[in-house]
């Protein structure tokens, strides 16, 4: 059986924050201030007003749209001060996977708004717009149905605390779907730390914990996540066809 890792996100994220107008541009460097360690990418006829900023500048001077290659490749996140619309139609024959592009985020020109338009869960889009809106003083608009919904996040659950996940893709998105409609979960914990759940909101109703495998009765739940260091046999992946996604947290030194 093929099992498909998530990878981790990096404590040295490369963030660059991106213009293309004046307005826009001043609204870029407001942010660098905030954040020293981003690099800044802006028309060369804007660079000037990055003057005295301490992050790093990339001014281009050909069209726009041939810097999206070098953005997506060098970069963690990416946050434009570009509409929308743009950024869509400029970021569409780059896309690969969820796994492989990066975050991708929109603010809107009155810089009341922080979209993750790509990778919000994976990519850290979502995240990043949160920390992103709390420096501009705007709201993150967050559209991914775990985070509407205030419930676990499945290809993500512990990945601060330095869980990986495993689990066939499939898995990973049918046990979401699971989730998010509200069906009936067991998240069975064996391993690491208690303190996986840090929404303001209360666990679900619908999220049952066990601190045993063995204590689930499988027939009552739809599907089951399993924080643990024990060995999953073929044979367990199998009886739960598409119903089992597998977290494992650091070991103990």
């Amino acid at each position: 059986m093929t099992i498909h890792t998530l990878p981790e996100t990096s404590p040295g994220v490369r963030v660059v924050l991106v213009a293309i107008t004046k307005h826009g541009a001043q609204q870029t460097a407001g942010l660098a201030r905030q954040l020293p360690q981003a690099s800044v990418c802006v028309a060369e006829k804007f660079a000037p007003l990055m003057a005295g900023l301490p992050n790093p500048v990339r001014a281009y001077s050909g069209a726009f749209r041939d810097e999206i290659a070098t953005l997506f490749t060098g970069f963690d996140q990416v946050v434009f001060f570009v509409s929308l619309g743009a950024v869509v139609r400029l970021i569409a024959p780059h896309l690969k996977s969820k796994d492989e592009d990066p975050g991708v985020l929109v603010v809107d020109d009155a810089g009341q708004f922080v979209i993750p338009v790509l990778s919000g869960h994976v990519g850290g889009a979502n995240a990043m717009a949160e920390q992103v809106a709390a420096l501009l003083g705007a709201t993150a608009v967050l559209t991914t149905a775990s985070d509407v919904g205030k419930t676990i996040p499945v290809d993500i659950l512990g990945r601060e605390l330095g869980w990986k996940v495993e689990a066939p893709k499939l898995n990973i998105t049918r046990v979401s779907a699971h989730v998010v409609n509200g069906e009936p979960i067991a998240v069975v914990q064996e391993a690491g730390s208690p303190d996986w759940w840090t929404r303001p909101t209360p666990l679900p109703a619908t999220i049952h914990k066990f601190e045993r495998f063995d204590d689930v009765d499988l027939s009552h739940f739809k599907a089951v996540l399993w924080i643990t260091h024990a060995e999953v046999t073929d044979e367990r992946w199998q009886q739960l066809n598409e119903r089992l996604v597998v977290y494992r947290p650091p070991q103990a030194a």
